[in-house]
């Protein structure tokens, strides 16, 4: 790199783009409202300290997710009368995405409430789990894969046996964010062996595994992933030896744990599409004023129409992304289960993400491929929305087979 690309000290002034007028059907005051309280929090209490935390690798900090708490952002589909908002999956992503656009963490530790691990049949239980939940005290981890099993979550191999009114859970986990942080661990054990004939997902089950924050029971052990990016919580390698777990902790009934991730998957997927979007989003705004600051030839470099026509390009994948992940979420508050719409809008708005926060990278020249930017933490981010949730290959795997069935296959 050249003397001409030496970075100013700081990042060029953040650009917002105006919120953009949600579409009909899906326009409504509260939900305006709602975007702009989320954008607001998002730009004005989220971006400075995931611009101070993110270099450390530092983790979201608790007086920040006591703020999220108290604006309702863990119980957004919670129902009112367990304290939540009562709202749906439209809300809940498009709160995420502004959230993303200034620290995916953020935007990714809502997922852990919403009502997770409160599937108990106890129905009093359920109830104060699911108030807990809207208020933000009680934020779990999923642990679903694990070193041969993420992609193909039928091949996990976490046992949990029953001794008496217990479960003995062995086995390993790979991959669990905010697992040493949370009140609970919700996994996806095998308690049987599939039956000939039977898929091999049969035998599958939920287990939620209660525990205090910041420590592990007895039975368990972690070990953390340093990861290049994604940073705001621990991502943990997790060793089951022997951890004890009331029967009563078993989500739905036996047998049902790989249907119950599949469904769970599908609205984390749209949920990760929003996200991508926070992200590619941030890009454009990043790009908007650096493109405005920096100066070549005597002239702004956004007066070159090469980097207009970049940017207008970006602009645009950003909200055709938007539109289509609201119009899946919105399927998904009708009770559609839109699996394969799911997984079309996950793959498009991540692969758009990665390139778009990518795009930024250049367009900020050298002084983009420094930490001295925050878009290249936008792309170390939107880089790891193409993996999780299901890699792009396995949405492709998805989309096609619904497409195109195989022979023999109904």
């Amino acid at each position: 790199m050249s003397d001409s690309s030496t970075a100013s000290s700081g990042s060029a002034e953040v650009m917002e783009a105006p919120i953009p007028v949600l579409p009909a059907p899906y326009h409504s005051p509260e939900r305006e409202a709602l975007q702009k309280q989320a954008r607001d929090f998002a730009m004005g209490r989220v971006l400075p300290l995931a611009n101070e935390l993110d270099p450390q690798k530092g983790e979201i900090p608790r007086e920040l997710i006591d703020e999220m708490a108290e604006l309702g952002y863990f119980g957004i589909t919670v129902p009112k009368e367990n304290g939540g908002l009562g709202l749906g999956a439209f809300e809940y992503c498009m709160v995420a995405e502004e959230l993303a656009r200034a620290w995916m963490s953020v935007g990714s530790i809502i997922a852990r409430a919403q009502g997770a691990g409160t599937g108990v049949a106890d129905s009093e239980r359920r109830g104060e789990l699911l108030h807990r939940s809207a208020t933000g005290a009680w934020i779990g981890a999923i642990a679903l894969s694990e070193p041969d099993a993420g992609s193909d979550l039928a091949g996990v191999e976490t046992r949990a046996v029953r001794d008496g009114d217990e479960f003995v859970i062995t086995g390993h986990k790979r991959w669990t964010g905010n697992a040493k942080a949370a009140d609970f661990i919700q996994v996806l054990v095998r308690t049987e062996d599939p039956e000939p004939g039977e898929k091999r997902s049969a035998g599958l089950a939920t287990v939620v595994v209660e525990k205090e924050r910041d420590s592990f029971p007895d039975g368990l052990t972690g070990t953390p992933i340093d990861k290049i990016g994604y940073h705001g919580f621990v991502t943990w390698d997790l060793h089951f030896d022997g951890l004890r777990v009331p029967v009563s902790n078993q989500l739905g009934s036996g047998g049902e744990g790989f249907a119950d991730a599949q469904a769970w998957l599908n609205i984390a997927r749209v949920h990760t599409a929003a996200r991508a979007v926070g992200l590619a989003r941030a890009a454009v705004e990043d790009s908007i004023g650096y493109l405005q600051e920096r100066r070549q030839f005597e002239h702004p470099i956004g007066d070159f129409q090469a980097l207009r026509f970049k940017l207008a390009t970006m602009a645009a994948r950003v909200e055709q992304a938007r539109s289509f992940y609201q119009h899946v979420a919105h399927r998904l508050d009708q009770g559609e289960p839109c699996e394969r719409e799911a997984a079309m809008v996950k793959l498009l708005a991540t692969e758009m993400a990665a390139e778009v926060t990518g795009d930024g990278i250049q367009l900020h020249g050298g002084n983009g491929y420094t930490t001295e930017r925050q878009v290249e933490r936008h792309w170390r981010d939107a880089r790891l929305t193409t993996i999780f949730e299901g890699t792009s290959e396995i949405q492709m795997k998805i989309i096609s087979d619904r497409l195109l069935p195989r022979a023999g296959t109904s």
